[in-house]
């Protein structure tokens, strides 16, 4: 297999702290492989970084492998960077070209300050799942075994599609009024559409989007772009199902 390198100039937002006002500066690299993913690129950057005596650039990681959401980058203007349904750890270096510049940015939105440089503080997203992103577990000593309950395929596999949604951010650093909608709505529908979801149906819509709301997160646009840059392809119909939720408990 052939292993084309490529030299790059990036320009990367550097913020010393919250408080701080962060600006944009540039680094050349130089022979970075097309094989390699952008979090291996910008490793290569802060060893070269760290051997000049200069601060490495801190950024989000942990698996690698696009399942924790923790690499949420901006990249020439995307989240996650150029390429569809992966996350920025997943994104690789082939995607570029030879002698381009790349614009890499933390996720932008009240709801997500910026830690420090590419670091942003997404414990928003924590917050409203604990508002009512839960199921409560009876232990009356009456229980009754999860898989006795019927539970319809269809309904099942729309659930599933719901949970897959791993609280990236995307769907909020891509959307024009930073709305969080796509993820919140996610996250009540993998329970909305369940048996046992159903017994905290009224209370869970409230108290989700009411935190949502308290977070500093924006309304939906009807964009979809959301759904575009959602590296799970979660889609805009479980927004649709959580309005009709949150209908349904307004009015009762």
């Amino acid at each position: 297999m052939s292993d084309k390198t490529m030299n790059l100039t990036l320009k990367i937002w550097r913020q010393k702290d919250a408080k701080s006002k962060g600006k944009m500066e540039t680094y050349p690299v130089t022979g970075i492989s097309e094989h390699m993913s952008f979090l291996e690129m910008l490793d290569v950057l802060n060893e070269q970084l760290v051997v000049e005596g200069k601060e490495p650039v801190e950024f989000d990681h942990d698996c690698r492998e696009g399942i924790c959401g923790m690499c949420s980058l901006h990249i020439n203007g995307e989240a996650h960077g150029p390429d569809r349904r992966v996350t920025t750890c997943q994104l690789h270096m082939r995607m570029f070209k030879d002698g381009e510049t790349i614009y890499i940015e933390p996720f932008r939105a009240k709801g997500f300050p910026v830690v420090k440089d590419l670091v942003v503080d997404r414990s928003a997203f924590d917050r409203i799942q604990h508002a009512g992103g839960f199921v409560s577990v009876n232990t009356s000593g009456n229980t009754i075994d999860a898989n006795a309950i019927p539970v319809p395929k269809d309904d099942a596999d729309e659930a599933f599609n719901a949970a897959t949604c791993i609280g990236c951010g995307a769907c909020v650093a891509s959307c024009k009024n930073a709305s969080a909608m796509l993820f919140v709505s996610a996250k009540v529908s993998q329970f909305s559409l369940l048996p046992q979801g159903k017994v905290e149906a009224k209370d869970r819509v409230m108290k989700m989007v009411k935190q949502m709301d308290l977070e500093g997160f924006g309304n939906c646009t009807n964009t979809g772009a959301c759904e575009v840059e959602c590296p799970k392809g979660i889609s805009l119909d479980n927004i649709a199902r959580m309005n009709r939720e949150y209908l349904k408990a307004s009015l009762k």
